[in-house]
């Protein structure tokens, strides 16, 4: 049986569905899906992602079997709507546009007005009686598809319209005649011949093939692939085509295009929010050629237009294009992304998907669904990016803070940011990888814009609207940003911009406020944001699925403070060494470094001894009646030694120490690899007093915090790096030996556990000898991956790249676990400590402790907690409740 690569739609009915979304991409899937509605959708098909695969696999070839199925869907179109391809009388016209199964706005390529030609642009003209239109429709189509098919750059075709319209004195392209855009076509074919050396296609049937291949050609396109590599879409997924029959906004006053969403996008206001444009096509009003009007009433009084809305301007529309949004809502039980067209009063739906929306939208909309009874608290749980909810944990303006402001656009994403000015993308790339904030300032942004808008801290546009690219992007990636801007004239030859007769240049300093619109010169200071009920309600609603634990590393009292607030249940992991780090400690730590004997490095160690019982204090009381982590040393200690012979000069001179002494000092810890060297549990069998300040430190802060809070800390004290039993031994003994003497001090028992950070293969595979003696494991995830590949994780990126984009690694190990080899040592050693020790506790405190797919594999092997930076603490609780809910637990079973 020949296989199926073609799947028609239309005419109310369909052969896909919505539960087709693989084979038949999202786009695809959800027209098949309005069709089954009976909803006016114009009759087309799709192209399946299989073509895609067989695409690449044979060299950029079309399958065997699919140009007679694209035969007959097309004969299947021109049936349904009464036209003919190629015909001079009766013309079909179509569009061809992308749908992969992830939504990627604005990635890939899209041709509309497919089928015109020197011959059925005049029976496209006698059929609707408007030959401006007709002509209209074929300059739009020679200029698309000389871009997309024949790669010929947009600006060129943008030059020659501008140039005309100088020529001839009209200010806007609806001023043109037919007789006008015949001109500018003409210019437009002698350019094309000109860059291409052959004529614009006239074969219909050639063009229709170069326009498929077209667009399955950019799924690999530089945008595309930087917007997979952004939001984890993996590559070979491809991409679906739609072939549909034209319908036509710009047939005159009767007509118009729009985009819509069921809700607002930026705060989930259950409202109708959308733009659209008479006389128009859909590129139109996402381009920002035009500024958009509003759909209701309501939108266009709060926006102070003076433009119609739909809502006024065609009533009736208005009302059978709101009853469909509530109904498409209803059906997908999620707020929807609508495109629609009206054709001389006649509405036709173009594509419905779940609409792109912010962070603090998509809470709101989530508690709102679930009131309304549309959906369960799972759902709402589960609607829920992790990542994005760093949109809503960052700072934005001070409202008490002076300001100067520029202008005010249109509050395209909400946020804020402040940086240099940069108006090329390539630069800000550049710039942002060179460890400078800058804000992408452009007229308008296009998908090639990509790698810039993800370099910068914000965005600005001059033109576009609330639905253009600029910020349809931006609000996915959680950037700040301010569109239409347009009292701002941007100078791209002179690197400057205009507005209000100020002029500012690049590298000049602006803040944008993506919530208010308002552009402001230099820097503006920012406060904590106040999360909303929403974020609560749908992190009480994780709170009570998940079985996972939630800490976080914390060093010092205000990131304890922070991850306290956002509900955090204790640290995983207290770094003991970045408190030796100020200019007072980090001499006591040197002095101690330099002795040359034991009685030395004691005196040096009584100066640090109360440093870091008021650390430890500090930390137990913020964390009262919750579990404290601390890891012992860990780095060698040359990274507490100067590094040039200068600077061990001027330190010797400071603690009072002989700088020859100091060199060779230096010298002889450094070390040819010092990560695998003389650090962790090394240190302190090398040295047993460090191990002993710092157990004496914490068992005396135990004390002073109990006496201060009247409830006793949980201490627990971890030694890094063990490979054997016998070192864990080693340093154990010193450990209860320092806490039975401060017991004995203080006249009370302390109740404590000493475990271990398991973060070497050996110590994973021996796991159930050294359960015997450690109460808990913490898998330090970041050096279990080093020691499991043999990578340095400092000097990975210099090759990692390739090895994503190659396929060698499905993602960077250090970001996301990887599951097959270093999750198979994590999965050893959790099931080898349980042999011996049933109940002991097992967490991890790697970077990886943040990431929603290693918090995943965390839950499915049952660790007990995962322990993350403050800010990843709520990121942490909801991914441990998606993992929860995936993993079938019932969502009422109390934690």
């Amino acid at each position: 049986m020949a296989t199926k690569w073609v799947y028609r739609f239309g005419d109310s009915q369909s052969e896909g569905s919505a539960k087709m979304r693989n084979l038949l991409g999202g786009k695809g899937a959800n027209l098949a899906e309005m069709s089954n509605l009976q909803l006016p959708v114009p009759p087309g098909f799709t192209l399946t992602t299989d073509v895609c695969t067989a695409f690449y696999q044979s060299g950029r070839k079309f399958p065997d079997g699919l140009p007679n199925q694209i035969a007959e869907a097309v004969s299947f179109i021109g049936e349904k709507v009464g036209a003919v391809f190629g015909d001079i009388d009766r013309p079909l016209l179509v569009s061809v546009r992308s749908g992969a199964r992830a939504s990627m706005p604005g990635m890939m390529d899209t041709v509309l007005n497919l089928g015109l030609n020197d011959q059925t642009v005049e029976g496209l003209a006698a059929r609707s009686g408007d030959r401006r239109f007709a002509y209209d429709s074929y300059r739009r189509f020679i200029h698309m598809y000389a871009y997309v098919v024949l790669g010929i750059e947009h600006h060129v075709f943008e030059d020659i319209l501008e140039n005309f319209k100088d020529e001839i004195g009209r200010d806007l392209d609806t001023d043109l005649d037919a007789d006008e855009w015949i001109q500018v076509i003409s210019r437009y074919k002698v350019c094309v011949e000109e860059a291409t050396g052959a004529p614009f296609p006239q074969d219909v049937r050639d063009q229709l093939t170069g326009a498929i291949a077209a667009v399955f050609d950019s799924w690999q396109s530089a945008r595309a692939i930087t917007y997979r590599r952004l939001n984890d879409i993996p590559d070979d997924w491809g991409t679906a085509v739609n072939v549909q029959a034209m319908v036509f906004g710009n047939m005159g006053n009767k007509s118009a295009t729009g985009v819509a969403f069921t809700r607002n996008p930026s705060t989930g206001a259950k409202e109708l929010y959308g733009e659209f444009l008479v006389n128009a096509q859909g590129e139109d009003v996402v381009a920002g050629i035009r500024t958009p009007q509003s759909i209701t009433e309501q939108a266009r009084r709060e926006a102070g237009s003076d433009a119609p809305s739909l809502e006024a301007l065609m009533p009736d529309t208005f009302a059978e294009l709101t009853a469909i949004f509530d109904r498409l809502e209803a059906h997908y039980r999620d707020m929807q992304d609508l495109e629609f067209t009206i054709q001389d009063g006649k509405l036709w739906m173009l594509q419905t998907r779940s609409g792109k929306r912010t962070t603090k939208a998509a809470l709101k909309i989530a508690v709102d669904m679930v009131e309304e009874g549309l959906i369960e608290r799972a759902d709402a749980v589960t609607r829920i990016d992790p990542n994005s909810l760093d949109q809503l944990l960052h700072p934005t303006l001070d409202p008490s803070a002076e300001r100067e402001t520029l202008t005010a656009g249109l509050p395209a994403s909400p946020g804020a940011a402040s940086g240099e000015i940069v108006f090329d993308s390539d630069e800000a790339e550049k710039l942002k990888a060179a460890g400078r904030r800058i804000i992408l300032v452009r007229i308008e942004t296009s998908p090639e814009d990509i790698h810039g808008m993800h370099a910068a801290e914000g965005i600005l546009t001059t033109r576009g609207g609330m639905t253009s690219h600029a910020a349809v992007v931006a609000r996915g990636m959680g950037k700040p940003c301010v569109c239409g801007a347009g009292s701002i004239f941007v100078d791209y030859a002179n690197q400057q911009l205009t507005c209000a007769g100020r002029t500012l240049k690049k590298g000049d300093t602006i803040t944008v406020d993506g919530s208010s619109g308002q552009v402001i010169k230099g820097v503006v200071p920012t406060v904590k944001p106040e999360l909303s009920g929403d974020f609560s309600t749908v992190m009480s609603w994780a709170d009570e699925v998940r079985v996972l634990g939630i800490r976080t590393n914390a060093d010092t009292p205000s990131d304890a403070r922070m991850a306290r607030e956002f509900g955090a249940e204790g640290i995983g992991l207290c770094r003991t060494e970045h408190m030796f780090f100020n200019a007072e400690r980090i001499a006591a730590v040197r002095e101690m470094i330099l002795a040359t004997d034991e009685t030395g490095r004691r005196s040096a160690l009584d100066k640090l001894l109360p440093m870091q019982r008021g650390d430890f204090a500090d930390l137990f009381e913020i964390m009262s009646g919750l579990p404290v982590t601390i890891r012992l040393l860990d780095p060698p200690l040359h990274e507490f030694l100067p590094g040039s012979p200068e600077e061990a000069e001027e330190v010797a001179d400071l603690i009072g120490a002989d700088p020859e002494g100091m060199r060779a000092r230096v010298a002889e810890l450094q070390e040819f690899n010092p990560m695998l060297g003389h650090r962790g549990c090394r240190i302190a069998i090398s040295y047993p007093e460090i191990a002993e300040m710092q157990a004496r430190a914490i068992f005396e802060a135990v004390v002073e915090a109990e006496v201060r809070t009247g409830e006793p800390p949980i201490p627990e004290i971890m030694v890094p790096l063990i490979a054997t039993r016998a070192e864990f031994d080693l340093i154990h003994e010193r450990i209860v030996a320092v806490g039975d003497q401060v017991q004995s001090e203080a006249g009370r028992r302390i109740n404590y556990l000493v475990g271990t950070m398991i973060e070497l293969p050996r110590a994973c595979l021996r796991a159930e000898e050294i359960a015997a003696a450690a109460e808990f494991f913490s898998f330090g995830t970041n050096d279990l991956t080093q020691t499991a590949f043999g990578i340095s994780r400092d000097d990975s990126a210099r090759f990692m790249g390739e090895y994503t984009a190659k396929g060698i690694l499905p993602i960077d190990p250090f970001i996301s676990i990887d599951v097959e080899g270093v999750g198979e040592l994590v999965k050893i050693g959790a099931e080898r400590g349980r042999m011996t020790r049933p109940d002991i506790k097992l967490g991890i405190c790697g970077e990886h402790g943040g990431d929603p797919a290693s918090i995943e594999f965390c839950h499915e092997i049952g660790l007990t907690y995962v322990s993350c930076s403050p800010y990843r603490v709520p990121i942490a609780k909801l991914s441990a409740a998606q993992a929860a809910i995936r993993g079938r637990l019932p969502f009422t079973e109390p934690r």
